[in-house]
């Protein structure tokens, strides 16, 4: 028997600024979207390009405020080839919310709240 991850979820508050930050932060695209008949959820998946593994954002209309994340005591991470050039994009927006300089390591907020780790690819 085999195991193999496929995809995270992240409930959104505003999934249209949340595929806007995906897609300016790492070059995410929409792969898949299911919408509920009756309109009372939104479900779409992303993919980077270069792993088969997905983030899929879900939107839920009965939903009326951003999500209390508690501690946040999550975060998913992402290894780029060219940290510096990340690093960069990432400072631009504004969305970098925490850096390790003697882990090598970052971390972004996306605009619910979660954290969002940036390994060099060569760190491990």
């Amino acid at each position: 028997m085999k195991f193999r991850m496929v995809h995270n979820n992240l409930n959104v508050f505003d999934l249209d600024k949340s595929l806007k930050f995906y897609a300016d932060a790492f070059d995410m695209h929409e792969v898949r979207r299911i919408n509920a008949k009756d309109g009372s959820f939104i479900i779409v998946y992303l993919e980077d390009g270069n792993s088969s593994h997905q983030l899929e954002l879900t939107w839920l209309r009965e939903m009326d405020r951003p999500y209390d994340l508690g501690d946040n005591e999550f975060h998913l991470a992402f290894k780029v080839d060219d940290y510096d050039a990340a690093h960069q994009r990432h400072a631009e927006m504004g969305c970098i919310c925490y850096e390790n300089p003697e882990m090598g390591i970052y971390f972004v907020n996306d605009p619910n709240g979660y954290w969002l780790e940036i390994i060099p690819e060569n760190r491990y």
